[in-house]
């Protein structure tokens, strides 16, 4: 039986993450901070079936004690300060988690066993202002926010780590992936809450930023069966995930709100507090290496994805409704 160790659990990824290693017979153990207020919400389901580990990526002695108790086959280091905006007014905490956690994972590994396969969850962001499209594993990078280059900093700590030290270290350069358990806080969900609320007459309008914003989005559930299998490679790599296909965040809007059988135009406003101090305007994955060699293929479209998202929040407050009753 494998083993797995998990940063970033308790999150969108960590919980589709650990559904599919236990579905895989492994032994699964993860990574939770100490926070006065812990959410397991995501991972209630399964949480009789885990080994939680009380670190921080913050604190390199509690990482190593992590390892040592987990005492994994692979790990994959989810965690970060993921939210783009938020790195604008907490810059250098962003750093701390979002770069520098990673080279203190990848030391936990190398001081307690080098043998240990780690994955690091890139981010599409670090391409920010594109180069070339659509973007590929050797695209160069031109991040525009402080996550973006934290992110930079992660992915090059992995490859540095796997060069000199000889580790089995993977990246997976993963573009916007969602799904009911995103956070309130990101576009997509935002967008899809908004959607069933003002379906239900609990709110009257959507304030948005930019609309011609293009992303690639899939489904974080797909996206986690590639970082798995780029830890089943005979040596370790770096690969772009996504579907290769850019909608705009006014597709996202429009198929949410035909969902629900509203007209968006009479419902989203357009407001400048919501634009980025640096705007990313489009952003496309080639997954095509992904495909050829881990044999890897999105199976939600973006349809299937936004409706998905939007049916998960309906029933969410249709029940919060019906126990106000």
């Amino acid at each position: 039986m494998k083993t797995a160790l998990i940063t970033g659990i308790t999150g969108q990824d960590g919980s589709y993450l650990a559904e599919l290693l236990l579905g895989k017979g492994y032994r699964v153990a993860g990574v939770v901070r100490r926070a006065s207020t812990e959410s397991f919400e995501r991972i209630g389901h399964i949480k009789d079936q885990l080994q939680l580990i009380q670190a921080d990526l913050l604190d390199q002695y509690s990482l190593i004690d992590a390892v040592k108790t987990a005492n994994p086959d692979e790990v994959y280091n989810l965690a970060a300060q993921s939210f783009v905006p938020t790195s604008w007014n907490q810059p250098v905490l962003t750093g701390e988690f979002t770069a520098l956690g990673v080279t203190r994972m990848l030391e936990a590994i190398r001081l307690v066993n080098p043998k240990i396969r780690f994955y690091q969850a890139s981010s599409s962001e670090m391409f920010g202002k594109v180069l070339e499209t659509p973007q590929s594993e050797s695209t160069p990078f031109y991040p525009r926010s402080p996550y973006g280059v934290a992110k930079a900093y992660g992915h090059y700590i992995t490859v540095n780590y796997r060069e000199s030290y000889d580790l089995y270290a993977a990246s997976g350069i993963l573009f916007n992936h969602e799904s009911p358990r995103r956070g309130l806080e990101f576009v997509t969900r935002k967008v899809t809450n908004a959607a069933a609320r003002i379906k239900l007459g609990l709110d009257k309008e959507l304030r948005m930023g930019n609309l011609d914003a293009r992303r690639d989005w899939g489904f974080a559930g797909d996206y986690v069966e590639a970082m798995w299998l780029m830890l089943q490679q005979d040596s370790p790599d770096d690969y772009v995930v996504a579907t290769g296909e850019t909608q705009k965040v006014e597709a996202l809007v429009s198929t949410a709100f035909a969902r629900v059988g509203l007209e968006w135009q009479k419902y989203v406003v357009q407001d400048p507090a919501f634009y980025r101090p640096a705007e990313v305007d489009l952003l496309v994955g080639d997954p095509s290496k992904a495909e050829a060699k881990l044999g890897w293929k999105p199976m939600v479209t973006f349809q299937q994805l936004v409706e998905m998202m939007v049916d998960s929040d309906l029933a969410r407050w249709e029940k919060v409704l019906r126990h106000q009753e």
